[in-house]
């Protein structure tokens, strides 16, 4: 791409720069140990799904990597991911069509809330728990602000933007199941299953009908499902968090 080009548009240069340091958009693959988590008992648990591949750990560009290792807690088969002030995916693509989508089962642990996180603020916009499904769709809807950014990210990373992202997350102080839009770009929503310290240090089992939390967050039938991650960020609010993971698998429904 010729330099002059960023020049020319320096506003949607600044929002996609700004967009892939905070979301799962086109990451970059991380040299770490993502051969040991593929093979661990908690990847061979999760995500029973057609298309499937191997997880693995994926850094956002300019972030430092957040720690992803596999751990037995309370005799559960978990991830432990570790965040100090950074921000980083563990990612796997799936190829689920619409007329299959049904339910997720994930469950998650968390010890503590991320002190001044605010998910509907992009100067504070870290959550310690986000399991995340990205969703083909009609990209001619695309505003000419998230079109611009799709163009951009392809040409800087090779990956279009997901048509929509939906994020299930732990906020600090929110409505529980509301849905929170992402502060730059409104193709990422957040679904807030849970909302302030109230059931921190046990672990929490959801089921989840996709398609009916895409409709809800989005106002729209999903698309085919292309990827799930688990994604443990701190970089906004340069602190600690922690969180275990249970295993992600889906019920699919036969058309």
């Amino acid at each position: 791409m010729k330099p002059q080009f960023f020049s020319r548009y320096p506003i949607w240069f600044s929002l996609l720069a700004a967009l892939l340091l905070s979301a799962c958009a086109a990451p970059k693959p991380a040299n770490d140990h993502g051969s040991a988590i593929a093979a661990s008992p908690w990847a061979s648990a999760s995500c029973e799904a057609p298309g499937a591949g191997a997880w693995s750990t994926y850094r956002l560009p300019g972030k430092r990597l957040s720690e992803f290792s596999y751990q037995l807690v309370d005799g559960r088969s978990a991830m432990a991911a570790t965040a100090q002030a950074s921000a980083s995916a563990l990612r796997r693509t799936v190829r689920v069509e619409p007329a299959n989508l049904g339910s997720v089962k994930f469950s998650w642990k968390l010890p503590g809330l991320i002190q001044y996180a605010d998910l509907a603020n992009k100067e504070f916009d870290d959550s310690p728990v986000r399991v995340v499904l990205a969703f083909e769709g009609d990209r001619s809807k695309f505003s000419s602000k998230n079109a611009m950014l799709s163009e951009l990210a392809l040409m800087l990373t090779g990956e279009q933007l997901p048509y929509a992202t939906l994020m299930y997350v732990w906020c600090n102080a929110c409505e529980a199941n509301s849905v929170i839009l992402n502060p730059r770009t409104d193709r990422i929503r957040k679904l807030a299953l849970e909302s302030g310290p109230g059931k921190l240090n046990r672990w929490l089992d959801y089921e989840r009908d996709v398609r009916r939390d895409f409709e809800k967050a989005f106002g729209e039938a999903p698309g085919a499902l292309t990827s799930v991650s688990i994604m443990t960020d701190s970089d906004n609010t340069a602190s600690l968090a922690k969180a275990w993971y249970g295993p992600i698998t889906f019920k699919l429904r036969k058309p």
